[in-house]
């Protein structure tokens, strides 16, 4: 009866509730919107002022501060003998040459004091510059030649507007008389800034001025394609093997599962299995690149195993199901068909793992690649760093100078990793194929 008494709705008042629940749920889309682009824009500022951070900083590390001067290559300090003997002229003292060229650039400086204080306008690596050139051309003897000279460290920050002139003498690494030297050059355009080829052209250095990033480019080339060519046939052998011809049961159960969890694993655990299997079992060398692709090898499997299992599984069964029935074999079926469809996606998975690759640092500093490397590697068996460790080793030095080095690494390594994702999208589109 309650029913029955209970007024009904007009057709307005219905009208009205409708209305105002269709503005509520519209309201709540909008606000869904626009909090979806509120982190969407978030995202995008915190990522170009990351970007910005880093091009600011680092661009400098790619211009370097050099003096212009005159060097006499002086027989009586490079070959008093004149035999033109490999040893004297390694041995010959080339700071003296520059010394005395800044001496003759600057007559009033007097005293040793003096003379030192003006030497370190220079780099300490400018007399071994002089040294290649004489054993390269014994000719230079007993000739003048203008010679662009890398400059110290602390001039070089000067230059580069990162030494406050209005600090106190005791606080800066130049005191006032070399700023009136540094001043005295640049006026006479015997101080410039220019490219730095040393930044791209050598391995690292104590000296900020010195410190290049080429042997770590050399030793992360060599550590990825060495990488590339464990991983992928075995990441693609496993996937096809596990998709197209194990049984299922609990065995192939349990290997999908420790591959799944291999994925979750900390990467620093891959860097402790390669040092106790790989060094402390097979005796292979430490900080080899070598090495670090076996180690980077074993975490980069899963990623790609998974992937390519995914890739594998996408491809139609009619696919397979049309190549048995014109007679082909399943080994036919699946190396002429199902792989060359599920290639794109494969691809895509060891993009994704050498990415990872790539950026990992943990499991190198576990075989020794934090060494300190001077040289560029010449093979895979040579000692050697990479992009990532050696951004960790700049982090850390106290000089100013490495800040910038520091940056300009990662502008290295971003460029690494574009390059080499680029090549891998090319090379997946090439391979592409619809069905």
């Amino acid at each position: 009866m309650s029913n029955t008494n209970k007024p009904r709705r007009t057709a307005q008042e219905t009208q009205a509730i409708v209305t105002a629940s269709l503005r509520r749920r519209y309201w709540a889309e909008r606000r869904f919107r626009a909090c979806g682009l509120t982190a969407i824009v978030a995202a995008l500022t915190f990522l170009v002022y990351l970007f910005f951070v880093i091009f600011s900083n680092g661009i400098g590390a790619f211009r370097q501060s050099e003096l212009k001067l005159d060097i006499y290559f002086d027989p009586a300090v490079i070959d008093p003998a004149g035999t033109r003997n490999s040893e004297d002229l390694n041995g010959a003292d080339y700071q003296a040459l520059i010394r005395a060229s800044l001496k003759k650039k600057f007559p009033d400086v007097e005293g040793r004091m003096g003379t030192r204080e003006l030497s370190r306008l220079v780099s300490g690596s400018a007399a071994f510059e002089l040294q290649r050139e004489v054993v390269d051309d014994p000719s230079l003897i007993g000739t003048t030649r203008t010679e662009w000279l890398l400059a110290s460290d602390a001039v070089d920050l000067l230059q580069k507007g990162h030494i406050d002139r209005a600090l106190a003498e005791a606080e800066r690494p130049l005191n006032d008389r070399q700023l009136g030297w540094v001043d005295q050059l640049s006026s006479e355009g015997s101080l410039a800034l220019k490219f730095n080829k040393t930044f791209l052209s050598r391995g690292d250095s104590r000296e900020p001025e010195n410190a290049g990033i080429w042997g770590a480019v050399v030793g992360s080339f060599y550590t990825l394609v060495l990488t590339l060519l464990l991983s992928f046939p075995i990441g693609v052998a496993s996937a096809v093997y596990l998709e197209e011809f194990a049984r299922k049961n609990r065995w192939t159960d349990l290997i999908e599962v420790n591959i799944n969890n291999l994925a979750a694993v900390p990467s620093i655990v891959f860097g402790l299995l390669g040092l106790a299997v790989f060094i402390g079992f097979f005796g292979l060398p430490r900080s080899a690149p070598l090495v670090g692709a076996m180690v980077l090898t074993l975490l980069t499997l899963p990623t790609i195993i998974i992937a390519s299992r995914a890739a594998l599984k996408a491809v139609p069964p009619s696919i397979r199901e049309a190549a048995l029935g014109m007679g082909a074999s399943k080994i036919q079926m699946v190396t002429h068909h199902v792989i060359p469809l599920a290639l794109p996606g494969m691809l895509t998975g060891t993009i994704i793992g050498m990415a990872r690759a790539l950026g990992e640092s943990a499991p190198l500093l576990m075989i020794g690649m934090v060494a300190f490397i001077v040289d560029v590697p010449k093979g895979v068996t040579d000692a050697a760093t990479v992009l990532p460790v050696q951004v960790f080793l700049w982090s850390d030095s106290p000089e100013r100078g490495f800040v910038e080095k520091t940056s300009g690494a990662i502008i290295v390594l971003l460029a690494f990793l574009v390059v080499m994702n680029t090549t891998a999208v090319i090379l997946r589109k090439k391979f592409e194929r619809r069905w």
